[in-house]
C-alpha cells in the first residue's frame, strides 16, 4: 500500500505543453505514472507525443476529468497562472491537486488552499514542492524515480533536495511513499496529515520527518506526535547554522527571535520521543537502528 497515491491513481498534467509541463510528463510516464491528459486552456483537443503515444489536452480539468476519469492533478504552471489552475482543478473536485510551481504569492495561496478545505474533497499538497512518490507504484511531481525503491519508510519532508539526499541513502530498505509538502509559508497539506496518513498505512513501519528553520509546524507536530502516533518517528530539521532574521532558500524558512529555531524543533521533536539527527546521514543511521531493533523483534 501507500498514501495519497497508488498504481490506480488517474493524473492530469496543468502546464503539460509547456517546457516543463512537458518534460516531467515524459519523466513520470517513464517511472510508471498513469497520464490520462494535459490540460492547457485554448489547447484542448490536441494531444502530445509521449514514447510515440499521444496524451489528450483539454481545456479545462473538467474536461478532463469527464473525458479520463482523473483523480490527481499536477500543476506546472507560471505562478501568475498557478491560483486559476489550482481553483480549476478544485471546482472540478479532484481528489488530490499536486502544486509543483515555486514564487506563487502568499495571498494566491491563501485562497486556493482555503477554496480547497471549504470544498470538504480536495487535498492540496504544495505549492513549491517536489511532490510525491510511490516508488513502482506512482510518481507525481518531479522526484527522480530512480534514486529509490520500494519498501516500508515513509517520508514527509519540507525541502525537495533533502527528499532526495533521504530517498538515497535509505535505498536499499526503500520507501512506502515520500511526499514533500513544500517550504511555502502557506502549503495545503501539513507534517501532520502526513503522519496520520502513515501511522493509518499497514505497509509504513517507520516514519522519517524532515523539517527546516522558520514557524511552528515542526513544534506542533511533535506535540501531534506525543498524542497520536504510535510508529517510531526520525526527524532532520535543517538550518542549525542559519543566522537569525535572514529568509534561507525557502520563503517560510525565517527565523524570528527564538522562535522557528532549529535547535527549539529539535528539542520539541526529542521530547515527544522521536530521535533527531544532527545531517542527513547521521539521520539515516537512526532510521537503520530502529528498522533493525523492528526486525529483531518480530
Amino acid at each position: 500500500m501507500s498514501i495519497f497515491i497508488d498504481a490506480s491513481s488517474r493524473v492530469i498534467v496543468q502546464g503539460m505543453t509547456g517546457k516543463e509541463g512537458r518534460k516531467h510528463t515524459q519523466r513520470m510516464i517513464m517511472s510508471g505514472t498513469r497520464i490520462v491528459g494535459g490540460v492547457t486552456p485554448g489547447k484542448g483537443g490536441g494531444s502530445v507525443l509521449f514514447e510515440e503515444d499521444p496524451v489528450p489536452v483539454f481545456d479545462s480539468v473538467a474536461e478532463a476529468r469527464e473525458a479520463t476519469g482523473a483523480n490527481v492533478s499536477v500543476v506546472f504552471v507560471p505562478p501568475k497562472f498557478a491560483k486559476a489552475a489550482v481553483m480549476d482543478a478544485i471546482d472540478a473536485g479532484m481528489e488530490l491537486v499536486v502544486v509543483i510551481t515555486e514564487g506563487i504569492p502568499v495571498h494566491d495561496s491563501v485562497e486556493f488552499v482555503a477554496a480547497a478545505k471549504a470544498s470538504g474533497r480536495t487535498r492540496i499538497i504544495g505549492p513549491n514542492c517536489p511532490g510525491l512518490i510511490s516508488p513502482g507504484l506512482s510518481n507525481v511531481g518531479i522526484i527522480p524515480a530512480t534514486i529509490t525503491g520500494h519498501g516500508r519508510i515513509g517520508l514527509v519532508s519540507k525541502s525537495g533536495t533533502l527528499t532526495y539526499q533521504m530517498m538515497y541513502e535509505l535505498r536499499d530498505h526503500g520507501f512506502s511513499t515520500a511526499v514533500g509538502i513544500g517550504g511555502d509559508p502557506v502549503v495545503g497539506t501539513m507534517h501532520i496529515d502526513v503522519l496520520q496518513a502513515f501511522e493509518d498505512d499497514p505497509d509504513t513501519d517507520v516514519i522519517v520527518m524532515i523539517g527546516e528553520i522558520g514557524g511552528d509546524a515542526e513544534e506542533r507536530a511533535a506535540a501531534y506526535i506525543r498524542e497520536h502516533i504510535t510508529k517510531p518517528v526520525v526527524g532532520y530539521v535543517a538550518g542549525f547554522t542559519a543566522p537569525p532574521g535572514k529568509t534561507m532558500g525557502h520563503a517560510g524558512a525565517i527565523i524570528t527571535g527564538s522562535a522557528g529555531t532549529a535547535q527549539a524543533k529539535k528539542e520539541a521533536l526529542e521530547a515527544a520521543g522521536v530521535r533527531v539527527g544532527e545531517t542527513p546521514s547521521q539521520t539515516a543511521a537512526l532510521v537503520r537502528d530502529v528498522i533493525a531493533g523492528l526486525r529483531a523483534k518480530a
